[in-house]
């Protein structure tokens, strides 16, 4: 890499990821875009993991392999290591769209804004396109994003989610399950000019960390949402989560 600071700071998480890593250093490194580095965090695998890092080691700005206290401490060990102007998590099992995504990204016209969003493809570890995230789930991308745009779940998914360094806190490591919803907020919040990119950023892979530990990531979203919305609009926000929910799951189930 140059020593010019890169333009973005491309940061991978992992733990035990040998089966998924792989696919995600490559969406990385293909990019036609190439004023980047790249980060990966490994909490200390055991499982070949660190195999597949130190094959593609040449094309990787800075790694660890450790022991850490969880996902969002290994983040915020991601970030500390950033030199980049922007900071975009990609962690293990995800991928970057396609090999062009940056490079479409950094061509837009608005390039100086504090944060970039878009929208995610999931698709299962088969491999299986699962569809569109504003299409397959209720969270709906709004073509307007501010910090009260969240009061109502996460409507961007984490990895379509670019934001200027400068406005980004470290992970507030007192919410396991939802730091990153409390992040996203924090950042909205702190930018100026937040721009949806038309774009669909990232492919993600399904069944991850909140999904497997479902109810305890309800409950501390709700306490995210109160700290930033109050006690009163979180409820109202959970009961409308609900219906819409639930709404979602009807239409799906006739067909309409």
């Amino acid at each position: 890499m140059s020593l010019q600071a890169p333009i973005i700071s491309i940061i991978t998480v992992t733990y035990n990821a040998a089966k998924v890593l792989e696919s995600t250093i490559q969406s990385i490194i293909k990019q036609t875009f190439t004023h980047y580095e790249y980060i990966i965090i490994d909490g200390g695998s055991t499982d070949g993991t660190v195999d597949i890092i130190r094959k593609y080691a040449n094309h990787i700005s800075y790694w660890v392999s450790e022991p850490d206290k969880g996902l969002y401490d290994a983040m915020n060990k991601g970030m500390q290591a950033a030199r980049g102007e922007y900071i975009w998590f990609m962690n293990a099992g995800d991928e970057i769209y396609d090999q062009h995504t940056l490079a479409h990204l950094f061509a837009s016209a608005q390039q100086d804004a504090d944060i970039y969003y878009g929208d995610a493809l999931f698709f299962t570890q088969a491999g299986e396109v699962t569809g569109l995230r504003s299409e397959v789930t209720p969270h709906k991308l709004p073509n307007t994003l501010t910090w009260k745009s969240l009061q109502h779940g996460m409507v961007v998914c984490h990895q379509s989610f670019i934001a200027r360094k400068t406005i980004a806190p470290l992970y507030d490591l007192s919410h396991p399950y939802c730091a990153d919803v409390d992040w996203e907020i924090k950042c909205l919040k702190q930018a100026k000019e937040v721009v949806h990119t038309g774009l669909i950023l990232s492919r993600y892979l399904t069944g991850g960390f909140s999904k497997k530990n479902l109810y305890k990531s309800l409950l501390d979203r709700f306490a995210v949402l109160k700290s930033h919305y109050g006690i009163l609009t979180t409820i109202q926000s959970h009961v409308w989560i609900t219906l819409r929910g639930a709404l979602f799951v009807l239409k799906r189930k006739g067909g309409y």
